[in-house]
């Protein structure tokens, strides 16, 4: 995934599904110019980390 759409994902009300390794994930921020992503597994929001925006993967 690039860095816009990563942005616009976690900018829109509607929930897009977007995996990280597997499992559906929520996109919390985007650092646009570093190219990370904060994120948390659905079913966990408290577990929080950062990642690489390429290695986040959208499906339709």
């Amino acid at each position: 995934m690039d860095v816009r759409r990563a942005q616009e994902i976690a900018s829109s009300p509607v929930m897009a599904n977007v995996t990280y390794n597997g499992q559906r994930i929520y996109i919390e921020h985007v650092d646009q110019q570093k190219g990370v992503a904060t994120i948390h597994p659905l079913d966990n929001p408290n577990q929080k980390q950062s990642v690489s925006v390429a290695s986040l993967e959208e499906h339709s």
